[in-house]
């Protein structure tokens, strides 16, 4: 049922394909970061849920060609919540709640909607976040274009430790920076 919502979702903000496209880009960095099968397979589970919460957010504030107005910005941050929400009403789906709840959360603790930083962040959320933001930055949206792989690598780069748990941009980096990039 929730991946006929994020399908809907998709198709409702026009980010057709993000939760894979997230899914495909942080698997490989699982595996590099030695995670198990298991563990991989949740995240195969939960990438493409991670915005499902964006359903409450009205469709004039997800395709607003511009910046968001602090109400509007408020209004997008309730997403996590809604999301985890949602996730928790499903018996089978509660263990992907670190991906929806906590993916807008940051190193430094400025994220969203808990404040967690540095390691109080589960390691899930913090690939997600990486992934997450690498495909958002390389695709179109409604409020920018399509930046180059190369400036979203530098980027994250910049952002590590500030944004990102750098050991997961690390990793990102030595899986995807120079490869043939088949996510994208």
């Amino acid at each position: 049922m929730l991946v006929a919502v994020v399908r809907a979702l998709e198709e409702r903000d026009q980010t057709q394909g993000h939760g894979a496209r997230v899914a495909a880009l942080a698997e490989p960095v699982a595996r590099k970061l030695g995670w198990g099968p298991q563990r991989i397979a949740m995240l195969r589970h939960a990438a493409p849920l991670h915005d499902v919460g964006k359903v409450v957010v009205r469709v004039e504030v997800l395709r607003k060609p511009g910046p968001l107005s602090p109400e509007e910005r408020a209004e997008m941050r309730t997403h996590p919540r809604a999301g985890a929400s949602l996730v928790l009403l499903m018996r089978n789906a509660r263990h992907l709640l670190p991906y929806v709840l906590l993916h807008h959360e940051r190193w430094d603790g400025a994220g969203y909607p808990c404040g967690l930083g540095g390691e109080s962040i589960p390691v899930e959320a913090r690939l997600l976040a990486v992934a997450d933001a690498f495909d958002a930055m390389t695709s179109m949206r409604p409020y920018r274009p399509m930046r180059p792989r190369e400036e979203a690598f530098a980027e994250l780069g910049r952002e590590a430790g500030k944004q990102f748990d750098p050991q997961m941009v690390d990793a990102f980096l030595a899986v995807w920076q120079g490869a043939a990039f088949a996510a994208a």
